[in-house]
């Protein structure tokens, strides 16, 4: 270590006189993220941003690489190549992951996308050698490490993640549409996942010339953000990557937006509950001067409930359950697309033609001021949002760099936002949006119906089209390398120390009326966000009908006895507030997050939604409409159809957990919920005598309780008790049970295995939550790596817990491709009985676990958010106000004898009930070969079939 220091401080010189270097200056508007920019000698750019409210760095790196630059025949292999660079380098032959998991790593993950590949990971301070070692190692020094095993595991990897994203409803729309969309010369023809025969044919030949042709050092840029300053970065990064060549120069692909005259129109059949069209144009690329317009149009035509054919199509005809119009903007071109959920027995032909009016109003009308006003604060208070984080602001400067050659490009399009006018808006609209769209019509498929030997991108789009500019090579550079002075051969650097954890203390107050407000304060951004918990949840149904306790907190701010739903949107709007209300398993809430200048007049809404819903009979209806809608798409998913039919199963009829996990109840209990059933809701549940506010963010007890108590502090209980609930204890099953659903023609099988487990409040929920860690709640647990990693049967296979106060669902999951579901099933339970029997946990498994969660806490609470979630846990399973600032020791303080005793204690072989989905005629003789235990197969609705 000390070596490499001082090599770093030798070679400094060359980081002050040799490398072109910038520097950002303040923003005359407050937003802000200061940054210094250089470059290596090499051609690599960096960046650093400084932001030390915590001891952890955020890095980020950019390959200006993408499925925009796959030749014919190798689509897929920007994203084949990105799941290879984790399998491992020439120094450090192991997952990737390893490391980082031992340092407390959070948000650590890869993407691919049509211009670039993205790398990253925040980790604490003290680990970011280790973390520019690793990425240093697999840019310089990869391909000896990948061998033919490593390819062909990675390939059966993509494959399963390409098979589980069509395996979902509409999931192989958006192939569909980039074929139609783009000529067949376009980079943008094909998505970034690629064809089961171009992913079949990729070889290693393939992966050395991606390599040597995309990853030189010049074609990427790192940005550096969090606990870190401008003469570290240049420092660490010369010593960690300035020996890397810089690549051959990269030609660059040029903006063609391939504009269409006329408009088109296509079909496609799906496993899906409705109609949904999609309607698609293409438009400048991002950066454009008309790009920020249309993404300003969007917004006022659909943008949200206030937008104008949400309005239209929902409120108003009744047409729709939903509808929303977007900008997808990209480096070579953008789109523009709507997407409408017609309602089932409504006619396409009438939603296109309401589609089409307030369309056609609008390209010649333009928006409202007021419009344009609430788009503008709504943008501006989601961008603030988004510098919480590093890794946000990382990607922010980033992704400046790399589309347009500023980090702070952020600036000028917020300006651009700021100056457009109604005008501007209109011209743009007009230009891009009144011809040229492209329209894909997706319907409900017959339920046998198999697409399973269908490939979209083997389907003939749009023809070739004249007039693609030629790629541009960037201007020559005479880049060069500096002599390393760090011995790679010693291997990963040692994180030798971490970081402590900064958390807020809990400070306590009352209000008037004794609702208790429990805050912790954080000044980073000006935001506030709180949350009031109601004792109440999907378990309050019991006694009631499925779904009242969901169904009723929804229908919270779609009117109060002043405003209807429309007002209480468009007052959110102009405040740059977001209210939510919602339940989960245990609990009900209403959440606020608020920009502090405007906290008062977001209060003040919020309580008239706490206070004073209306329950109006047509936004019941509308509502209703939706509702069911959502249940009958949650029937079409794989994963909808297990979390509904598996608690009733684990739990037993008449149990206050035995519901769909979805909380959407059934379809006759949404249809029965009346107005006086939602009126007795409130009256039992939302109250002050059973509430608690919780609040976080920028302000002060003293501040937020005499807000607080301005508009809740005269709120009085009703006369009436409140209900208790009933979370009866229940026994684990004698035998396995299995019950199987018929998915035909599904590309994938759904393996969903439970086993009721002790609550969250149990004494020893650490040491449950550290075993979990290390069977299957961790990218190298047992379950993924041999499913994923070994096998390569699915694109991940997991376990996890279920927060409850009553006993809790412990479940393993596992999506595997069909022709595998009974190896796969075998496998899981093979691991099941391994783990309490002849193979239990290491010491090395259970170390990983424990010290990777006491090193991620410092990147874990980042977030107001957060914060609010510790908050939340603290109130809801009685821990104490330090829980946070004390869970090292206790963490740490696990014995190996602890965490294999929660292993035998959960984890139950011989009592697992196993719900599977897929496609019976492949699936179910190999799953009743395996004798598990009794098979059923059920329906929909649970209901045996026989």
């Amino acid at each position: 270590m000390r070596k490499q220091i001082a090599a770093a401080v030798l070679t400094a010189t060359l980081l002050t006189s040799g490398l072109a270097q910038g520097a950002a200056t303040a923003a005359p508007d407050g937003i802000d993220i200061p940054f210094t920019r250089f470059t290596l000698p090499n051609g690599l750019t960096v960046i650093v941003s400084e932001d030390h409210k915590a001891p952890v760095v955020a890095v980020s790196v950019w390959y200006r690489v993408g499925s925009a630059d796959e030749p014919k025949g190798k689509t897929g292999f920007a994203h084949l190549f990105e799941h290879l660079m984790f399998q491992g380098s020439e120094n450090h032959k192991d997952e990737f992951f390893r490391p980082f998991e031992l340092a407390g790593a959070t948000d650590q993950n890869g993407t691919t996308w049509f211009d670039r590949t993205n790398y990253y990971e925040t980790v604490p301070t003290t680990a970011l050698d280790m973390t520019l070692w690793m990425e240093s190692d697999r840019m310089g020094h990869l391909l000896g490490a990948i061998g033919q095993k490593d390819l062909d595991e990675q390939r059966g990897v993509v494959q399963n993640e390409k098979r589980q994203g069509e395996n979902q409803p509409y999931g192989r729309v958006d192939q569909r549409i980039s074929a139609n969309a783009y000529p067949a010369n376009h980079p943008y023809h094909h998505d970034t996942i690629g064809s089961m025969k171009d992913l079949n044919a990729a070889s290693l030949d393939d992966v050395k010339h991606w390599f040597g042709a995309y990853y030189g050092a010049a074609n990427v840029t790192v940005a550096l953000v969090g606990d870190i300053t401008p003469d570290v970065a240049r420092q660490k990064m010369l010593q960690y990557f300035g020996d890397i060549p810089a690549g051959p120069p990269v030609a660059r692909q040029q903006p063609w937006a391939a504009e269409r005259s006329e408009s088109t129109r296509d079909t496609m059949q799906d496993h899906v509950a409705q109609t949904r069209i999609y309607r698609q144009w293409n438009v400048p690329a991002l950066g454009d001067q008309d790009s920020l317009q249309l993404e300003l149009a969007a917004s006022v035509l659909g943008g949200g409930k206030t937008s104008r054919l949400y309005e239209r199509l929902v409120y108003k005809d009744k047409l729709a359950d939903s509808v929303s119009v977007g900008v997808q903007p990209f480096a070579l071109a953008s789109q523009v697309q709507m997407q409408v959920d017609v309602k089932n027995g409504v006619d396409p032909a009438k939603v296109e033609a309401a589609v089409a009016d307030e369309w056609n109003r609008f390209l010649k009308d333009g928006p409202t001021a007021d419009e344009l006003a609430r788009v503008k604060v709504g943008t501006r208070a989601n961008f603030v949002r988004s510098l919480e984080k590093v890794n946000g602001k990382a990607t922010i400067l980033a992704e400046g760099q790399v589309y347009r050659n500023d980090p702070a490009a952020y600036k000028s399009d917020l300006a651009r936002i700021e100056s457009a006018t109604p005008a501007s808006v209109t011209a743009a609209a007009k230009k891009w949006l009144a011809k040229g769209d492209y329209t894909l019509t997706v319907t409900p498929a017959a339920k046998d119906a198999d697409f399973s030997n269908e490939d979209e991108l083997e389907r003939p789009g749009r023809a070739e089209l004249a007039g693609r500019p030629a790629a541009v090579l960037p201007p020559k550079h005479d880049f060069s390398t500096v002599e390393s002075k760090v011995d790679r051969s010693k291997g990963v650097p040692e994180v030798a120390s971490f970081p402590d954890l900064s958390f807020p203390k809990l400070q306590r107050g009352k209000l008037k009326n004794g609702i208790e407000v429990v805050l912790a304060e954080r000044h980073e951004i000006p935001v506030v966000q709180m949350q009031m918990l109601f004792d109440a949840g999907y378990a309050s149904d019991q006694g009631r009908k499925l779904g009242a306790s969901a169904f009723t907190m929804a229908m919270l701010d779609e009117g109060t006895k002043e405003l209807d739903s429309l007002e209480i949107a468009r007052r959110a709007e102009r405040l740059g507030a977001e209210i939510g209300s919602g339940s989960g398993l245990d609990t009900s809430s209403v959440g606020l997050n608020a920009l502090s200048s405007q906290l008062e007049p977001s209060l003040k809404l919020y309580a008239d939604i706490v206070r004073n819903a209306a329950f109006r009979e047509g936004d019941m209806t509308r509502i209703r409409g939706q509702w069911l809608a959502r249940i009958a798409q949650e029937k079409t998913q794989p994963t909808g159809l297990a979390l509904r039919t598996l608690p009733p199963l684990l739990y037993g009829a008449g149990h206050a957990y035995a519901i769909p996990f979805t909380g959407s109840g059934t379809e006759a209990s949404i249809q029965s919920l009346t107005q006086d059933d939602l009126h007795a809701y409130v009256r039992d549940f939302v109250r002050p005598d059973n509430a608690r506010i919780l609040v976080a963010g920028d302000t002060t007890l003293e501040a937020i309780t005499a807000k607080l108590d301005a508009v809740f502090g005269d709120w009085k209980a009703p006369d009436s008790a409140r209900p208790k609930k009933n979370i009866a204890e229940v026994a684990a099953p004698a035998k396995p049970r299995v019950f199987l659903m018929d998915r035909p023609g599904a590309l994938q099988s759904l393996i969903l295995a439970g086993v009721v487990a002790p609550s969250t409040k149990a004494k020893n929920n650490l040491e449950i939550q550290t075993m979990n860690g290390a069977f299957g709640g961790s990218f190298t647990s047992r379950l993924n790596m041999n499913l994923r990693e070994d096998k390569h049967w699915a694109y991940g296979a997991f376990s996890f817990l279920q927060n409850a106060l009553g006993q809790r669902p412990y479940l393993m999951y596992a999506p595997v491709q069909t022709d595998k579901t009974g190896e796969s099933v075998a496998e899981i339970l093979r691991e099941s009985k391994d783990v309490i029997g002849p193979k239990p946990l290491t010491h090395a498994e259970i170390e990983k676990i424990k010290v990777g969660d006491v090193r991620s806490m410092p990147g874990e609470y980042q977030t107001t958010g957060a914060v609010l979630g510790a908050l939340s846990g603290i109130v809801l399973y009685d821990r104490p106000d330090d829980y946070v600032q004390t869970l090292k020791p206790r963490i740490e303080a696990q014995t190996d004898a602890a965490v294999q005793a929660a292993a035998v204690e959960i984890i139950k072989p011989d009592a697992l009930t196993w719900v599977i989905v897929g496609d019976l005629k492949k699936i179910e003789q190999p799953i009743r070969d395996l004798k598990l235990g009794e098979v059923k197969v059920i329906d929909a609705e649970g209901k045996a079939l026989r």
